[in-house]
């Protein structure tokens, strides 16, 4: 079994995310923990966008939970990794091919584009870890009739901040 990993899980499991309650922290936390433990394969990028995008919200040195996962990245991203390569359209860095050709997703945010592509160019469609982005929710039937699946992590905090809208 993959999975993707969006930027957010890992920066709400170091506690960094004032829209995220403390069961979101300890469920983000406990995800990369079964990551970090074997029981899936982290998906990420060829091109290291992803990685690049941990790495200016991480520090691999450190010892909350998210940085500990980086720091398991660089140590085992050989071994316990899917790379997967995808291929910026007209050098732009957030447009893909790999990204589903679907209107309905034309107002997607272009800098979270990478993690769709990644999706859709493994070839087992993993799920995207997503903790307290509540715009990805306006997508969720996009993103299924292209074959993408977003797993809310913390489905409460997500309708809570929607709800404050």
């Amino acid at each position: 079994m993959a999975v993707i990993v969006d930027t957010n899980v890992v920066v709400v499991a170091n506690g960094r995310s004032e829209q995220a309650s403390s069961d979101c922290v300890e469920t983000c936390g406990d995800r990369l923990e079964e990551i970090m433990q074997g029981e899936m394969k982290l998906v990420l990028d060829n091109r290291w966008i992803i990685l690049r995008e941990y790495m200016q919200n991480l520090r691999s040195n450190g010892a909350d939970v998210g940085d500990r996962f980086l720091g398991w990245i660089l140590a085992n991203r050989d071994e316990r990794c899917n790379l997967v390569s995808i291929t910026p359209v007209d050098g732009l860095e957030n447009a893909f091919e790999e990204f589903p050709d679907d209107p309905a997703l034309n107002d997607f945010d272009p800098d979270d584009r990478k993690f769709i592509a990644v999706a859709y160019a493994h070839p087992e469609r993993p799920a995207i870890l997503q903790a307290v982005d509540s715009q990805w929710r306006d997508f969720r039937d996009a993103f299924r009739r292209n074959g993408v699946t977003v797993e809310f992590i913390c489905e409460d905090d997500i309708q809570r901040l929607r709800e404050d809208i």
